[in-house]
């Protein structure tokens, strides 16, 4: 069903309206995530009547990992990631700005995995299997075997940031706790959730995915489970100073006039040949991007890229 996107119409437009958002400003942020699902300007409309419609329900399981996905999450876009799409989704648990603790988020948690109208089931960080799964604990129960029970009861599964992903950083040699990724871990318990990669990843391409979910859209996914609607190009192939690289036009050093000129960075370390990613496209906050900043493609929505990647920096 679409939903009309004018203030106090709907259900949804009532609850825009107590957080303070108006018109505009929302329909702004649609058209954001319309141009980062490669759907158009026009498709705004559709994103839209995703985000006021029925909300979806959510758990949120942390594993391990530094929160810094949901740091990226809730910081992003004015504020509306925590106005907007933590109430347009029925966020049932996380245990990062949960009010509830002990017992009680422990209730909470089974009463969301019971919904009897099924959830949807993000992950954030890499899963220790190591001494018998014992690196990583929550609530008294290990961090495996809390994912065991929930994952495959969720209608969807969606694995935010490269360690949930791949294992990530935690998974960097020597791995003394044995993480894995999320599908790696629980492969054998049909689990295929979505990944998101990203050291952190760009929110958008978070809630572009929740989008093309809840509107029922088959999301194609590249062989690292990744949709190709973000992760489709690489970040080389995207990049403003791709013309200087076609050039042999390469910054000797960091800081080079070259370099200030925005010649390319390839030299220097960059990873963007080698990375799959919008980053150049899809800017954080609608700002910048690493190389924009000067920075060098750490190639961090890859796996292993803590290891493979390294030297992050040849200066």
């Amino acid at each position: 069903m679409r939903i009309a996107v004018g203030l106090g119409k709907k259900g949804g437009d009532k609850r825009l309206e107590r957080q303070g958002i108006n018109r505009r400003d929302f329909m702004k942020f649609c058209t954001a995530i319309a141009v980062t699902m490669g759907m158009g300007p026009s498709f705004a409309s559709e994103v839209a009547a995703a985000l006021t419609g029925r909300r979806a329900s959510v758990v949120y399981l942390h594993t391990a990992e530094c929160t810094g996905c949901s740091e990226a999450l809730l910081r992003t876009y004015k504020p509306f990631i925590d106005s907007l799409i933590l109430d347009s989704i029925s966020l049932e648990y996380h245990e990062t700005i949960m009010a509830a603790s002990g017992e009680a988020a422990e209730a909470t948690l089974k009463t969301a995995v019971e919904n009897p109208d099924g959830f949807i089931c993000m992950v954030e960080g890499a899963i220790p299997t190591g001494l018998d799964n014992k690196y990583g604990y929550v609530g008294g129960h290990t961090m495996y075997d809390i994912c065991k029970e929930v994952l495959p009861k969720a209608k969807a599964v969606v694995n935010i940031g490269t360690c949930a992903s791949y294992g990530g950083v935690q998974a960097a040699k020597p791995n003394p706790t044995n993480a894995k990724g999320v599908n790696e871990c629980f492969a054998e318990l049909g689990v295929k959730g979505i990944n998101i990669p990203g050291c952190p990843p760009n929110p958008l391409n978070m809630v572009g995915t929740l989008v093309a979910f809840l509107q029922g859209q088959k999301i194609e996914l590249d062989e690292l489970d990744r949709p190709l609607m973000f992760f489709g190009q690489s970040v080389h192939d995207l990049c403003e100073r791709r013309k200087h690289f076609d050039a042999g036009e390469f910054a000797p050093s960091f800081n080079s006039e070259e370099a200030r000129k925005g010649w390319c960075l390839y030299d220097l370390g960059c990873k963007g040949p080698e990375t799959y990613n919008n980053c150049p496209k899809v800017l954080f906050n609608e700002t910048s991007w690493p190389v924009a900043a000067g920075h060098p493609c750490i190639g961090c929505s890859e796996p292993n890229f803590w290891d493979d990647m390294t030297p992050f920096y040849q200066n």
